[in-house]
């Protein structure tokens, strides 16, 4: 993305949403010091811009969605097809509090996925639950929010927005994301993982095998095959 020169206008939605495919990933932060994460990236390609028209994409046209796709982060929604697989695999891809509470409370799990489902969307916050105590652990989920979290994995639930505390609105993805998305056929596995290494050559332009299977986080045995075959193709 820094081949071409800032444009010299106003930077709009055309030339956020142009960056955004380019990078395909951009990963999110919840720390806030200097700003977000996700917005520094735009900035030192772009130059100045209204925040508020990068979050427009993910909050309200839905071009960009969240999902665990190198760390968590903001991606094109036309992607998520090919990161089902990782969706389907929930239980041996995720970790921690996410699939504990799966496993521990699945009834709880599937409630919560109801209660969204027929009252729309919702926040862990608005669980009120108490927060376990975890001193100097960053992940001190609750239940609900662990079993949120496990949902948004799966895919079931994914971002509708994110508060002006940056917290996670959850809804169902169907409800979310463009319905010529949600109507795309998933792509067998071993496609997908081509398409994100396609995707990630793209993206880094110049780049090690370690560095286009870390783009997308996928297995080093998964990635030597797929680099292979779109070597010989």
């Amino acid at each position: 993305g820094f081949a071409e020169p800032r444009p010299s206008g106003a930077v709009g939605t055309r030339q956020l949403r142009r960056t955004a495919e380019r990078l395909a990933v951009v990963q999110i932060d919840s720390v806030n010091v200097l700003s977000r994460s996700h917005y520094l990236p735009y900035f030192s390609r772009l130059g100045p811009y209204e925040r508020s028209t990068l979050d427009a994409l993910s909050n309200r046209r839905h071009d960009l969605f969240e999902y665990w796709a190198h760390e968590a982060s903001f991606l094109p929604a036309r992607l998520q097809p090919c990161l089902r697989w990782r969706m389907d695999a929930a239980d041996r891809e995720a970790w921690g509090s996410m699939t504990r509470v799966q496993r521990e409370r699945p009834e709880y799990v599937a409630a919560l996925l109801e209660r969204v489902r027929s009252e729309g969307p919702l926040r862990a916050s608005q669980l009120q639950e108490a927060r376990p105590n975890r001193p100097g652990s960053m992940w001190n989920w609750h239940a609900g929010k662990a079993a949120l979290e496990y949902l948004f994995f799966t895919g079931a639930l994914t971002a509708r927005a994110r508060t002006a505390g940056f917290e996670r609105v959850y809804d169902l993805t169907e409800r979310v994301l463009p319905a010529a998305v949600v109507a795309t056929p998933t792509p067998e596995r071993a496609d997908a993982i081509r398409e994100l290494l396609r995707t990630a050559s793209r993206a880094l332009g110049v780049a090690t095998e370690t560095d286009l299977r870390d783009y997308f986080r996928l297995a080093p045995g998964d990635a030597r095959t797929a680099i292979a075959e779109l070597t010989e193709a």
